[in-house]
């Protein structure tokens, strides 16, 4: 859904402020309490939700060149060496 809206920035204390009507809130789905990214150029503001990402996006973005292989560069310690048999 793109809907286009004309609002007016308001005082507020000593900044200013932009309110969104219910209608305009639901349909971009936000509420009070809603994380938000404000990105702004000359001449723009943009807001959008500040979601975190889900597993299926967090597995689409994983590189195994870049994320995977071993962590630890030493060799077995503790109960490791035990399991090992290195003790």
């Amino acid at each position: 859904m793109n809907n286009t809206t004309v609002s007016q920035v308001s005082a507020w204390g000593n900044g200013l402020a932009l309110r969104l009507t219910k209608p305009m809130a639901k349909a971009a789905g936000v509420s009070e309490g809603t994380p938000v990214r404000v990105t702004v150029k000359p001449g723009r503001i943009v807001i959008e939700t500040e979601v975190e990402p889900t597993l299926d996006q967090m597995l689409a973005a994983f590189d195994p060149q870049k994320h995977s292989g071993e962590a630890m560069a030493g060799g077995p310690v503790g109960v490791e060496a035990f399991a090992h048999g290195d003790a």
